[in-house]
């Protein structure tokens, strides 16, 4: 049995092109995401009744799913479309009651009604775009690991 010493464990998945993309596209969709939905809370703060801590705690898991993510944690990647799809429908269901209330005798949230609707329209898409690269992500096998004797030269890629 060889020694600690004389073996290394690389993650050959992690080296692609294509997984460093991927991942960058999560964190910036899930940053993106993020952002929305804060200038949505902040925006609507005052007109809103329920869903502020929601907001809030989605906003915080979407960055510390963000800080997984850039760890290489490929285990949050279907939990970051699974929330992405309750963040979608809740964007979904906002968008119309904001532009309903761009009407007389409604309080006036801090951001127009109609730009707080246009925003939670816009997060459908966006989520739809995080549920789709995070399940690319996830199928690029980012855990892989080989195990190598220390010194040997990786093998070319094909």
């Amino acid at each position: 049995m060889a020694e600690d010493d004389d073996r290394t464990v690389e993650h050959p998945n992690r080296k692609k092109a294509s997984s460093q993309l991927t991942r960058v596209m999560v964190v910036l969709l899930l940053l993106a995401s993020a952002a929305v939905v804060a200038v949505i809370s902040l925006g609507g703060w005052s007109a809103e009744e329920g869903a502020k801590v929601f907001q809030i705690v989605f906003i915080l898991l979407y960055l510390v799913l963000a800080y997984f993510v850039i760890r290489w944690k490929r285990g949050v990647l279907p939990m970051i479309a699974a929330f992405a799809v309750l963040v979608g429908i809740f964007g979904a269901v906002a968008a119309p009651g904001w532009f309903d209330r761009d009407k007389p005798g409604f309080a006036s949230p801090p951001l127009p009604e109609d730009v707080l609707g246009l925003l939670c329209a816009l997060l459908v898409p966006l989520q739809g775009a995080l549920i789709v690269v995070s399940m690319h992500g996830f199928r690029q096998a980012w855990n892989v690991e080989v195990e190598r004797p220390r010194g040997e030269a990786e093998p070319a890629a094909a």
